[in-house]
Parts: C-alpha cells; sequence; structure tokens
C-alpha cells in the first residue's frame, strides 16, 4: 500500500533560507546605518544583500542591488567587485543576465583582479556556449592563460592550473572528441589556442555577441586606466 501522506519540508533547505534571511536583515540594518553613502562600504553591503536575495530566490530584487553595487565599484575603479557584481547578475537569469555575463568578463580580463574570479566567470561562459562552438574553446584557454598569469604563489597556480587545465581538457572531449594528448595538442594549434595574441582577439569576438551593444562603460576609457608598469 502506497503512502500517500505530504512529504515534509526539507528541513536543510529551510535553514538556508532562514540564514539567508537573517542575513538579509543584517545586511540591510547596516546599509540603513550608512546614511546613502555612496562610498565602496555601500556597495559591498549591496552585493552581500543581492547574494542573500539570490539565495531566496528573489532574482529581480537581486539584479537591482547588484546593478547599484557595479555602479559604485565602476565608479570607485574597484574591478574586482563590479566583476562579482555582474556574476551575480549573470545568475539572476533577467532579461539583461548573459550581457551582464560578457561585461564581467571583459573586466576581469582586462584588469589585473583575482585569477580565481576570473576563471570563474570564464567558467560561467563555457557552460552557456554550445558543445561544438569555438567559443567555450577560447574561453578555457583564456581561463588557463590567467591562470599561469596572475595566481598569487605557487601553490595557487598549481592548484588553479590543475583545474583550468581539466576545463580545457573537458571543452577539447566535447569540441571535437579528442582523447589523446598527441590529439588535443593539434586541438590547439588548429584553433589558436596556444598564442594569447591569437585567442584573446576571439574572446573579444565573443564578447560582442553577448552584450549586444548595451554597454555600461566606456572600453576605451577604461583601458586608459591599466597599470602601465
Amino acid at each position: 500500500m502506497s503512502d500517500n501522506k505530504p512529504s515534509s519540508p526539507d528541513i536543510s533547505m529551510l535553514d538556508e533560507q532562514q540564514s539567508a534571511q537573517a542575513l538579509l536583515n543584517e545586511y540591510r540594518g547596516k546599509l540603513a546605518a550608512l546614511d546613502n553613502s555612496p562610498g565602496e562600504a555601500r556597495a559591498h553591503l549591496l552585493l552581500d544583500i543581492a547574494e542573500a536575495l539570490l539565495s531566496l530566490e528573489r532574482k529581480t530584487e537581486a539584479w537591482d542591488a547588484a546593478r547599484e553595487a557595479f555602479d559604485i565599484f565602476l565608479k570607485q575603479e574597484n574591478w574586482q567587485g563590479a566583476v562579482e557584481s555582474c556574476s551575480v547578475m549573470f545568475q539572476t537569469d533577467q532579461a539583461d543576465a548573459i550581457s551582464a555575463l560578457g561585461q564581467g568578463i571583459w573586466l576581469a580580463v582586462t584588469f589585473p583582479i583575482e585569477a580565481a574570479t576570473t576563471v570563474a566567470v570564464l567558467q560561467n561562459l563555457i557552460e552557456e556556449t554550445p558543445a561544438n562552438a569555438d567559443g567555450a574553446a577560447v574561453a578555457a584557454a583564456t581561463a588557463h592563460y590567467i591562470a599561469n598569469l596572475r595566481s598569487e604563489n605557487e601553490e595557487k597556480r598549481a592548484s588553479l592550473t590543475f583545474l583550468t587545465g581539466h576545463l580545457l581538457g573537458q571543452v577539447a572531449q566535447r569540441h571535437s572528441g579528442v582523447q589523446s594528448q598527441t590529439d588535443f595538442d593539434h586541438w590547439l594549434t588548429r584553433l589558436q589556442l596556444n598564442d594569447p595574441q591569437l585567442f584573446l582577439p576571439k574572446l573579444a569576438t565573443v564578447i560582442n555577441v553577448l552584450v549586444e551593444d548595451k554597454w555600461w562603460f566606456d572600453r576605451d576609457h577604461l583601458r586608459s586606466k591599466l597599470p602601465t608598469d
């Protein structure tokens, strides 16, 4: 005889929601105490609020909070915060979520932010890209390049490049059925993934497709802020 009793609520899920709501209340209280200060403290709290709202599936509100945080971070030239804001906006599945992802990737690759953050947004692109499209391969190659270039120390570099190397192998298998090292090497050469001077311009083309001319900033102006040493 089947048991037709209604299933009990998932206790762990309820706990997570209650925790997210408590954090949301805490962050909003701290935000109110700032008296509308436009500085980075406000932006960080807005980003915290956006992440809590996202956990509660309140995605429209999460987008609004993350977008406000993004604008402040951009004005303060806090590229790390701006990319993290774009990442949250992407996760909200709102109308411009893909555009937000593209803009976050542009900032993450252009400016020397944390390598792991850059890898994470590029991984989002890989997951959004059809298996047979070259865009995923370009994103994976860029992630591996950034992991080598920007990791803080040898331990972090070893850990992150292990991840990105595995990711690149997965993309090669998904894209072209690559199984052997020889095939992998040929695949890298065929798609010009060995030279950042060749694959980074291809990434720029992919980003333009994602953003669809809905840029929230002047890229040429921001490039002028890059470190010169």
